[in-house]
């Protein structure tokens, strides 16, 4: 499953009201996403330098691609 299914189906789950339109989870899903993008990215360490900070930027670059759905999300 990718980043944005498992968002739309918690937005369809959800109470919001929505209209019953094509594309309107994927409209509400589009700026959470681009939260989320930069939510991570302000973690990344400026100047890593040692094995937690590139274990940082690793789980930062894996959580970033799901969030891009360039990678499925681990089962």
């Amino acid at each position: 499953m990718k980043f944005s299914e498992a968002l739309i189906l918690s937005i369809r789950r959800s109470e919001i009201p929505l209209r019953f339109e094509p594309g309107a989870e994927e409209a509400v899903a589009q700026p959470v996403t681009e939260f989320l993008r930069l939510w991570l990215q302000a973690h990344e360490p400026d100047n890593p330098s040692s094995e937690f900070d590139y274990g940082q930027l690793a789980l930062l670059q894996r959580l970033l691609e799901e969030v891009d759905d360039k990678r499925e999300l681990p089962e």
